[in-house]
């Protein structure tokens, strides 16, 4: 080990280049100290990886659930989604893609404002039972190709100003669209049933758990209680109903509700919707693109342009 100490020979020692600053220094430091902490690290991590329990079968396939011993591997999990929802799913997606091509070429536009009042429409109307389970991004994603179909179709389909001006007045109603309420409900035989699931849900039970374990409206027990939008001048549904809901605030949750037939519900309120009119200006595209329709053929889907722009699919079918 060499001494600190300083040599006391008079022979002279060659001058010693400049010091490199300490700031420099552990500037050239980092780098060397950053990839041996990523190595460390990265060895930490797949030893945890090669300790940690995996929960696989024999054949090495992921075990997903299990029942009194018998295993749900994954791939038998997504193999039966995708028997059950993929088909469609994915045809929704082609649909979709193949819309916006089609806007793309024909030059079609759609603006929020077009969504919006569509939704409203179709809210007022009831008429989102097959859209209840969709988020609202989805939705509007749905919309949106279903308009852009529309107005592909309706190009070249001359409707006169004055049909729709005539349209509108004499279905001004339509478009007064008035406040609606996103419910889900719990439906039960009697006041003592109903006192218990309230109890439950008290304790902190999801609604939408106990719609589906519970509920005897079958419909909307299957969506986890929830009917949709419904108004106040809905002759669909039970007056009690719309009483009730109407003094909830989202999120509230009703106590105990005497149905017509004698049944109990219990309710609870997902979303308001404020009542809003429609001018002649802001509705008549809609109106315009309505008459086209009801000139051309009520069964025309996205699938006929499937062929126009090369769309192709793994179940293989001719469109």
């Amino acid at each position: 080990m060499k001494s600190t100490r300083k040599n006391n020979s008079t022979r002279q020692t060659p001058p010693t280049p400049n010091p490199i600053p300490l700031t420099q220094r552990r500037l050239k430091t980092k780098p060397a100290l950053a990839v041996m902490g990523i190595l460390l690290l990265g060895n930490l991590f797949w030893f945890i990886l090669w300790v940690w329990p995996s929960d696989k079968d024999q054949s090495g396939e992921e075990i997903v659930a299990s029942i009194d011993g018998d295993k749900i591997t994954r791939q038998e999990w997504l193999s039966e989604m995708e028997s059950r929802y993929g088909k469609e799913t994915l045809q929704d997606l082609l649909n979709e893609a193949v819309m916006e091509k089609a806007a793309k070429k024909y030059d079609i536009k759609v603006t929020d404002e077009e969504i919006d009042l569509e939704i409203a429409l179709m809210r007022s109307a009831q008429d989102a039972t097959d859209t209840a389970n969709l988020t609202d991004v989805q939705l509007r994603q749905k919309v949106r190709a279903q308009l852009i179909l529309e107005k592909v179709l309706a190009k070249d389909v001359l409707i006169e100003e004055e049909q729709t001006a005539t349209y509108y007045e004499e279905n001004k109603s339509l478009y007064n669209i008035p406040t609606s309420y996103r419910t889900s409900m719990i439906v039960v035989s009697s006041k003592g049933e109903a006192a218990s699931v309230e109890e439950e849900l008290k304790s902190g039970s999801e609604f939408s758990v106990l719609a589906r374990e519970r509920s005897l409206d079958t419909a909307s027990a299957s969506l986890g209680g929830d009917i949709g939008f419904i108004t106040e001048d809905q002759e669909s549904i039970d007056q009690a109903i719309l009483k009730a809901v109407s003094d909830l605030k989202p999120e509230d949750i009703s106590s105990p509700v005497k149905l017509d037939d004698g049944r109990y519900a219990l309710l609870q309120l997902e979303e308001v919707l404020k009542g809003q009119s429609f001018s002649y200006e802001e509705v008549k595209g809609h109106i315009s693109r309505e008459l086209a329709m009801e000139q051309l053929s009520p069964t025309i889907a996205p699938e006929v342009f499937w062929s126009e722009f090369g769309a192709e699919w793994f179940y293989g079918e001719a469109k």
